[in-house]
């Protein structure tokens, strides 16, 4: 009882806005257990933590979960909710890429799922000879796929790319859009400028029109601001998110324990400066707004 009094007390100092439901752990690409997360999370002053391991592929990979895994992940999970269950609220979700109309969130192998919450994403690109090839990389590799892979066609890849997510948004089967804008860093880089030409700029709103329409929640994904400068998406999108009404939940995508909370308060001050009021969090297993504070 005195821990939870005391629990209580940080986490009433520390501000309400301390959840996050994007974490990947040793299940998946995850860097720790699911255990050691959530004891980071508590120690941090954490309301809310939600695990979303990379669902299984149709094909091997080094950074997914394996099927055969699945059924040990929701048990380690339910085993950590019930000995926490007085010191931080748990969720369970995964995170499901979109590769095509056969493989995505949409899949009944995933609605059948008693998850929390699920995130799209796309990390794969179908290249020129029909092979998926992962475009969630460094510059260096981003560069070598678009050579080798696409005959460096930068335009062709950004279509399929917005493609590809506007196909997952029609299927839908998903609650978050995760990292919604995230290869445009890789392109920038390798092309100046390039995701600010007209036509980009044109798909990109068409696409951000889709996602109010469908009303999913886009993550404001902290991962990579301390070491780029930029969420995903870009905070230039910020205005364009509030002005179609789309509510927005802040997540670290953290592979690393101590970085759980890494880029939080950032992202909640740039949506603050944008207009953002509010935030949406799970409380008793339903997403609510909730001020920032």
């Amino acid at each position: 009882m005195f821990f939870l009094s005391l629990h209580k007390r940080i986490v009433k100092k520390m501000g309400i806005n301390l959840t996050n439901y994007h974490c990947h752990s040793i299940f998946c690409d995850g860097r720790t257990d699911m255990k050691t997360m959530v004891r980071f999370a508590i120690a941090k002053g954490f309301s809310s933590f939600g695990f979303s391991s990379h669902a299984p592929l149709p094909f091997q990979t080094t950074w997914t979960m394996d099927k055969g895994d699945v059924a040990d992940y929701f048990t380690e999970f339910k085993r950590l909710k019930d000995i926490y269950k007085d010191r931080i609220a748990l969720y369970i979700g995964l995170e499901i890429d979109y590769l095509d109309h056969r493989q995505n969130p949409s899949m009944k192998y995933f609605r059948d799922m008693h998850l929390d919450f699920r995130i799209g994403s796309v990390h794969l690109l179908s290249d020129l000879d029909g092979n998926f090839v992962d475009i969630d990389c460094s510059v260096e590799r981003f560069r070598e796929i678009l050579f080798n892979h696409f005959n460096n066609h930068i335009d062709f890849m950004i279509r399929l790319y917005i493609n590809n997510l506007m196909s997952m948004i029609e299927l839908g089967g998903f609650d978050i859009l995760g990292h919604c804008d995230k290869m445009f860093y890789n392109v920038d880089a390798v092309c100046p400028g390039k995701s600010s030409e007209g036509w980009v700029q044109r798909l990109m709103n068409h696409y951000f029109l889709k996602i109010a329409e469908k009303g999913y929640l886009v993550e404001i994904n902290t991962k990579k601001y301390h070491e780029l400068g930029t969420f995903f998406p870009r905070e230039k999108y910020f205005p364009m998110l509030l002005e179609l009404g789309i509510p927005v939940v802040v997540n670290s995508d953290a592979h690393y324990p101590d970085l759980i909370n890494d880029g939080r308060f950032e992202a909640l001050a740039a949506l603050k400066k944008n207009g953002y009021e509010t935030v949406r969090q799970l409380q008793d297993g339903v997403w609510r707004d909730v001020m920032i504070e």
